[in-house]
């Protein structure tokens, strides 16, 4: 599975901006996507997820702000991102997993990352 990541780049605190994240390869195997991001001298966390029937998930940092989707005809995943602060700041990532009980053993994939910043 090869993942690309697009969008992002400098925007004021309060803008909106959005990701997308394009999925290719063995993307039958793939049943969660989602978006990590890492800022400086921080480790990577989880920002939202996606399930292949559509659940999400948010961290409590982002809800009400972010809204991940998915376009299966595109095989692409988007993040749009509204009211953003200056802490949201980071190197976003792209990412999918193939499940723990796929023949192949469970795996994360991983994009190539894109960097949000968020000026006051």
């Amino acid at each position: 599975v090869q993942l690309q990541a697009s969008g992002g780049g400098l925007v004021q605190a309060g803008d909106s901006a959005r990701l997308s994240c394009r999925a290719s390869g063995s993307i039958f195997s793939i049943n969660r996507m989602g978006w990590y991001r890492q800022a400086p001298g921080k480790q990577r966390e989880l920002v939202t997820t996606i399930t292949s029937g559509g659940t999400t998930t948010y961290a409590d940092s982002v809800k009400g702000r972010f809204t991940i989707s998915m376009d299966n005809a595109k095989n692409t995943v988007y993040l749009q991102m509204n009211s953003l602060k200056p802490e949201d700041t980071a190197v976003y990532y792209c990412n999918a997993r193939r499940p723990t009980f796929s023949i192949s053993g469970g795996y994360d994939y991983w994009g190539q990352g894109t960097q949000v910043t968020v000026s006051s």
